[in-house]
């Protein structure tokens, strides 16, 4: 039987049909038995199909550039 740390490792590929029939057999069956990894599996695909509805932007031709720039200017770390 599968745990919850399974199926939440799994979930992607459960979710895109990557699995193999006996893997997604103990997915499913978690499921069924789980209402937590039903939960946790439900809000997954919710997210999954809202972020596919959002439009694509593409992001400014210097933000590689000024990110860079950025990063430089940092203080270093210093040890705790």
């Amino acid at each position: 039987m599968l745990t919850c740390r399974d199926v939440t490792e799994l979930a992607t590929d459960y979710m895109e049909g990557h699995l193999s029939p006996g893997a997604r057999l103990r997915v499913r069956l978690h499921l069924f038995l789980c209402s937590m990894c039903r939960a946790y599996i439900d809000q997954l695909q919710k997210t999954r199909r809202l972020l596919r509805g959002l439009p694509l932007s593409t992001p400014p031709a210097d933000l590689e550039a000024r990110l860079i720039e950025t990063a430089v200017a940092l203080p270093p770390d210093r040890p705790g």
